[in-house]
């Protein structure tokens, strides 16, 4: 019986590189706190993980540049927004739950 070969895709890659944004322990837990608040500025991300802004602020600019969030400016704060999608739907199933 021949094996169905899989094809390198283009949804393939982006999965591939949101799975790679997320792979890292402090995103996980900022993915877990967004799935539940869905928006947070930095500030709030990082005193509700007990982490310093400026690693919140890296971890977040790194998803954002994934597609994993929003973002809007408020003076000189960055409040992010989860973007609503399949892939995060399962993504919160598969590691918050």
């Amino acid at each position: 019986m021949a094996m169905k070969k899989v094809i390198l895709t283009q949804d393939l890659l982006e999965k591939a590189e949101l799975l790679k944004a997320a792979g890292d322990p402090i995103r996980i837990r900022i993915l877990c706190f967004m799935f539940e608040h869905k928006k947070a500025c930095v500030t709030e991300i990082a005193d509700s993980l007990g982490i310093p802004i400026n690693t919140a602020s890296h971890h977040l600019q790194k998803m954002k540049s994934a597609g994993y969030f929003d973002t809007t400016r408020i003076g000189t704060i960055i409040c992010y927004e989860l973007v609503k999608n399949p892939f995060n739907r399962t993504l919160k199933k598969l590691i918050c739950s």
